[in-house]
């Protein structure tokens, strides 16, 4: 099969159904060098070309600090979080179309999109494609950071190629390529590099430390001029994992150095403080780490920043799938003209069980509405049916 970039724009698929695309699927070599601060600016330097702007070495450090724990959980705990929001898709006319939405929540595309719609903030400008496979199913692709110049609106078919396909003038954009972010954003984790490789130094030193001065280094006393000596030294300290006791001539001396007088509280601080820095650059506060100093009111006031945050990722995500993704899914063929996305509101059960509870005394609660809501069965009115089991029977003498 071809790709686009191996065949011309007259070569474009005009139908539907759209094997292949312009991703260029050609295998290249993950650069796992370790790199640093130098490294960091050279990228900076290399994508802020004006004339030829390249984003190749920064999408390398990118890949490499996305390799840190910390930085995975906090990005999969903002993300996770859009991503288990319920939503609706409404019709023009402003009904729930639950058809439509029933077949979106269950479809695997929907929410391989809103994953790179919000990988659009972590990366800078992504550009998405739609191909489809032999069952004429959709399949969503990020074509590869390395080969694209937003700038210029430029796909390469080598990251170091100075022309490339001018992807903004071909038939496909709009429908079956579609790119988020901002031309000239480098996103969060821009922000992010210098404190995970001024961590990753700080751990290697650490484990350096431990490595040395884990164990107190051992030395002996001997006559270095004496063949003999000096092999029986070397022997008796290859012996010491294994034996507790030896014997020294009265010329030899065995003893420990000194350790060293820090514990790696330095390289400790170094890290707890590019720590905190990731949870702040990515959910805005520090959730359930500091557990030296955290306490019930400052993990509250983190949440309601994190919320604020996720807030701002669900109407990004509504607004990239009103402007541009059910648009081409409608020129495509696979959803209906008009539809627009809708995040729902999250509900607190918890607060919404206590106001029903207090509005029982006053109101009548439909039974089929608890029963959907918290998922109790009401089989009838506990207070009603003792009230008509206390209430005495009337004789009637003329019946």
């Amino acid at each position: 099969m071809k790709h686009l970039l191996d065949i011309s724009l007259r070569d474009f698929l005009p139908s539907k159904k759209r094997p292949t695309g312009i991703n260029p699927k050609r295998l290249q070599a993950v650069n796992r060098s370790q790199q640093d601060i130098e490294d960091w600016r050279k990228a900076l330097r290399l994508a802020d070309s004006i004339s030829l702007p390249r984003r190749y070495k920064l999408i390398d450090l990118y890949e490499n600090i996305s390799l840190d724990a910390l930085l995975t959980s906090q990005i999969e705990l903002r993300t996770q979080k859009t991503l288990g929001c319920p939503f609706v898709l409404k019709n023009k006319n402003g009904e729930i179309n639950d058809e439509i939405t029933t077949l979106v929540k269950n479809s695997q595309w929907f929410y391989e999109v809103t994953r790179r719609i919000l990988e659009s903030n972590l990366y800078g400008h992504t550009l998405l494609e739609f191909t489809t496979d032999k069952a004429s199913d959709l399949i969503v692709t990020t074509i590869n950071r390395k080969h694209v110049v937003p700038e210029k609106g430029l796909l390469l078919k080598n990251p170091q190629d100075t022309k490339g396909i001018d992807y903004r003038a071909t038939r496909e954009y709009g429908t079956w390529v579609l790119e988020f972010g901002e031309n000239d954003n480098y996103g969060i984790l821009n922000k992010a590099v210098p404190h995970v490789l001024f961590k990753k130094f700080a751990q290697s030193c650490w484990s350096e430390l431990c490595e040395i001065y884990g164990i107190p280094p051992r030395y002996v006393k001997t006559n270095t001029q004496d063949p003999t000596m000096l092999d029986r030294a070397e022997q008796m300290m290859r012996d010491m994992g294994s034996s507790a006791w030896f014997v020294i001539d009265e010329n030899e001396e065995f003893g420990f150095a000194n350790n060293a007088n820090t514990n790696g509280d330095v390289y400790a601080n170094l890290m707890s403080l590019c720590s905190n820095e990731l949870s702040l650059l990515i959910t805005g506060a520090v959730l359930g780490q500091d557990t030296k100093n955290g306490n019930r009111s400052k993990e509250q006031v983190s949440l309601g920043l994190f919320d604020s945050i996720v807030a701002s990722d669900k109407r990004f995500v509504e607004t990239s799938f009103n402007e541009q993704v059910l648009k081409a899914l409608y020129k495509i063929g696979l959803l209906p003209e008009g539809l627009l996305l809708e995040f729902q509101p999250e509900e607190d059960l918890e607060k919404l069980w206590k106001m029903t509870h207090q509005s029982l005394s006053h109101f009548e609660v439909d039974p089929e509405w608890v029963k959907n809501k918290f998922g109790i069965e009401i089989i009838g009115h506990k207070g009603k049916k003792k009230e008509q089991e206390k209430k005495p029977t009337q004789f009637n003498f003329f019946a």
